[in-house]
């Protein structure tokens, strides 16, 4: 859980919560995840503790998740426009409009369809040994190697030209 790629907010839709979410906690309980969530998900699953409004932001670096019920997609996406890191954002989905419309509005720099955040990094990406990753859109944004820490040097040699 110590590592920038882990998952740190799942986001369920409604109409596969009732039969999700007492799944999922079952299965993060037995590996000692500490669940936070809404009033929705909490009405799911007992063990699932209240969430505050930061919970929805953090990034924990330990063994908790917080795990909020969505309406629907625009709801989904509105949540992570408010609380996420432009990061990695992924989609579990097998509703292939869907995909396309999550990779099309959401702004991270990493987006996932069907598959773990945990190939959000550099080496997996291809770029050699991940040096960091950015979350802003000046210079690099997403997982860094060595050629975003490079810069250019623009040598000019003139006879006394102008530019016209």
């Amino acid at each position: 859980p110590g590592v920038c790629n882990a998952m740190e907010t799942l986001l369920v839709h409604k109409d596969v919560a009732e039969t999700f979410i007492p799944r999922i906690a079952a299965t993060f309980r037995n590996h000692a995840v500490e669940l936070r969530g809404c009033q929705a998900a909490r009405a799911l699953a007992s063990e699932i503790m209240p969430a505050s409004d930061e919970d929805w932001g953090a990034e924990y670096l330990e063994l908790i998740l917080a795990v909020k019920v969505v309406d629907d997609f625009d709801g989904a996406v509105d949540h992570i426009r408010r609380y996420g890191s432009l990061h990695t954002e992924v989609i579990v989905t097998s509703d292939y409009a869907s995909s396309q419309r999550f990779i099309r509005e959401v702004n991270s720099s990493v987006v996932m369809v069907n598959a773990s955040s945990r190939f959000s990094d550099g080496n997996q990406l291809g770029l050699g040994a991940e040096i960091g990753i950015s979350t802003t859109k000046l210079h690099a944004f997403g997982p860094m190697g060595l050629e975003d820490l490079t810069t250019r040097k623009f040598v000019v040699l003139g006879e006394g030209q102008i530019r016209s």
